[in-house]
């Protein structure tokens, strides 16, 4: 919501106050209490971080999607399993999202979400990517734009190049008010609009605000060492013309629209939160995901009997050892297991807890395994990002 401040010229950004019998305000009393309940998950943390990683992956495909790269999920996880190159720049600019993510979650608890921040997150978006109209990156990496810019497709034309300085400072301003945390979510979605309307960037807008809405999610209280995955683009690329058109709508100002605006992320976000929480049910992925995923690997050949069954005792275990697979190698010497767990982390299909360290955990995130991983959370609706 803005109003007119004739001092300086720009819109000011004002906080939504709706009605306490609204369905704005149902959703913030749901998503509140996701962020406040205790999750009891029973999932190792060994396998809870692989998961994380993937929906890291998914969220920069879809994010990289969204604007227009064609890459789709089964392509990318192809090339991830295959090679850690990255040989054109449209596998680049999801790579960057990745690590830029990563970024996000060792660095947004430590700093304040500011000028600095944000344009960290640009310069990593668009880093070694060829700038328009060749290719996806930018002109000036981490830096304010200097020229005007349309949005394609857009009828919003975003403000003259010289308010941009003025706009961002307000809208750092708004963001970090000391407000009561029952606003957290509606500035949460207020500023992704808001920075969306602004195009502070000359290219790159759009991926920069969607991990910008992560980050806040995280700094709110969203996500931790050890808990929930935050998969928040899935939001939006569900459909992106309901994306788009409600981004559109939400620009005409009006409290009536940016009250819709912010339902629409609010009700998408409590949506996949609730979705992506089954996950921490270890008994749920272990029989919906995780062992199906070893079936699939063994019907693709990819993998031996001997090792299916070695792959199942991890599961089922999380945390195992080689005499926990005696009983599927009579009368075999501890040498000769060690020899077939050894062929199993080559493969990067287990991987010791610590470093020499005779425990292991399954590994999914970065081997033939991730297929069936990537088929089986498709299956059971995890994934919203259509191939």
């Amino acid at each position: 919501m803005k109003i007119k401040d004739d001092s300086f010229g720009i819109q000011r950004t004002l906080l939504l106050k709706p009605s306490f019998d609204s369905k704005l305000v149902d959703l913030i009393i749901d998503l509140d209490h996701l962020r406040r309940k205790k999750l009891g998950g029973t999932t190792y943390s060994g396998i809870f971080f692989q998961l994380k990683r993937i929906f890291h992956t998914l969220e920069s495909v879809g994010s990289a999607r969204l604007e227009g790269n064609r890459t789709t999920v089964s392509e990318y996880i192809e090339k991830k399993i295959e090679t850690s190159q990255h040989e054109n720049e449209t596998d680049l600019e999801i790579f960057n999202l990745e690590e830029t993510l990563e970024f996000i979650d060792f660095t947004v608890d430590k700093v304040p979400i500011n000028s600095a921040f944000i344009c960290e997150l640009h310069k990593r978006v668009v880093s070694k990517l060829s700038p328009p109209p060749k290719g996806e990156g930018s002109h000036s990496p981490g830096e304010f734009r200097k020229t005007n810019v349309s949005i394609t497709g857009a009828k919003h034309c975003p403000p003259d190049y010289a308010q941009v300085d003025d706009y961002m400072s307000e809208f750092f301003e708004f963001i970090n008010s000391d407000n009561s945390s029952k606003f957290d979510l509606i500035k949460m979605a207020i500023a992704h609009h808001r920075f969306t309307w602004i195009h502070p960037f000359d290219n790159g807008n759009g991926r920069t605000v969607r991990l910008l809405t992560y980050a806040m999610l995280v700094k709110q209280g969203f996500n931790v060492d050890v808990g929930r995955i935050i998969n928040p683009t899935a939001i939006f690329c569900i459909n992106r013309d309901n994306y788009t058109k409600a981004l559109s709508a939400a620009d005409s100002g009006e409290e009536s629209d940016m009250e819709k605006w912010c339902e629409y992320v609010l009700s998408g976000l409590k949506a996949e939160i609730e979705k992506i929480d089954k996950l921490l049910d270890y008994e749920f992925l272990k029989t919906r995901i995780l062992i199906p995923a070893i079936d699939i690997s063994l019907e693709r050949q990819i993998i031996t009997e001997l090792e299916s069954k070695i792959l199942k005792i991890g599961v089922e275990k999380q945390v195992f050892m080689s005499s926990d697979i005696e009983h599927y190698m009579p009368g075999k010497v501890h040498s000769e297991r060690s020899r077939t767990l050894r062929k199993l982390r080559d493969k990067k299909m287990i991987i010791r807890i610590q470093p020499n360290a005779k425990k292991y955990t399954l590994r999914f995130d970065n081997s033939f395994l991730l297929r069936g991983i990537i088929q089986k959370l498709e299956d059971e609706g995890f994934i919203s990002i259509k191939n």
